[in-house]
């Protein structure tokens, strides 16, 4: 089996806690839109897609970065 060292798994680790983080500042832009004067003046119907999109990038892609890295490489 391939070892990893130190090194790719503190990457993995920063990346995955990026992925989350980036997941969530998408959902506050996207309420703020929608919700909000601060970008659009009454708000934007945008808002509530994006906002969607942000929870599923921070729920499911760090589970679907960690199950790729789990898998051996292809011969």
């Amino acid at each position: 089996m391939n070892e990893v060292d130190d090194a790719t798994w503190r990457n993995r680790f920063v990346l995955m806690n990026l992925v989350q983080i980036g997941g969530t500042l998408l959902v506050l832009f996207a309420l703020a839109l929608w919700q909000s004067n601060l970008i659009v003046e009454g708000g934007s119907w945008l808002g509530f897609p994006l906002a969607l999109v942000g929870l599923v990038i921070s729920f499911f892609a760090p589970r679907l970065l960690a199950r790729r890295w789990k898998r051996p490489p292809a011969p």
